[in-house]
């Protein structure tokens, strides 16, 4: 398999920070790098990758909040959310005073992505969707070849994203899971941006919030 993956739970929310890499290459990303830097880049050298870039979900602060410094540190680029999260990105400052993380700094992605872009990791394409309603900006990363889908705050193991936040809108969330995550197939395993993994088919079958049943 030519795309490999590993979660590390960071911060006090245990958010799933990812890295990505190609087999091939051991060039890898970080998805969604929320703090304890240290953590991250002892997995990254456990397993002898080398870190080409961040990739973003969503501006929340345990997705964004070790992005500057790890970008500096390691003089790599940054890439997501989509631009209409750019004011929760500008926020995380007082987002870290609000819920009593260290001090973060915000920073501007080098590239904002959209629907339909594609991003690498090595010799590994990612489909980036636009999947807005927990956050108007977020996205996620899908692995066709593998059907792997990297969906941060969108979707959960028998739950969904809060839509509690300026912003958020509900029913554009339930449009999201339903209108552009299960077009992806049931066989679609996904890494959630909190708690296990699942897949769509599963989620479809037995979610309160999405599952078809609802719908139907």
């Amino acid at each position: 398999m030519a795309l490999q993956f590993h979660s590390v739970p960071v911060t006090p929310f245990q958010q799933n920070c990812t890295l990505l890499w190609c087999d091939d290459s051991k060039r890898a990303a970080v998805v969604d790098p929320g703090g304890d830097i240290d953590r991250i880049l002892a997995a990254v050298e456990e397993r002898g990758l080398k870190l080409e870039k961040i990739l973003l979900t969503h501006g929340h602060l345990d997705h964004v909040g070790g992005t500057a410094p790890l970008s500096r540190q390691l003089h790599l680029p940054v890439e997501g959310p989509q631009q209409a999260d750019q004011f929760w990105i500008e926020k995380i400052v007082v987002q870290a005073q609000m819920y009593g993380f260290p001090p973060v700094e915000t920073f501007t992605p080098d590239r904002w992505l959209n629907d339909g872009d594609t991003v690498t990791v090595g010799d590994e394409v990612l489909e980036v969707v636009h999947c807005p309603g927990h956050t108007p900006g977020h996205v996620i990363f899908f692995h066709r070849p593998t059907n792997l889908a990297l969906v941060g705050d969108v979707l959960f193991a028998g739950s969904i994203g809060r839509t509690d936040f300026p912003m958020s809108n509900h029913q554009d969330l339930i449009d999201s899971i339903t209108q552009k995550l299960w077009p992806l197939g049931d066989q679609v395993k996904f890494i959630p941006g909190h708690g296990p993994m699942s897949t769509f088919g599963q989620e479809r079958q037995t979610n309160p919030f999405v599952a078809d049943k609802r719908f139907g």
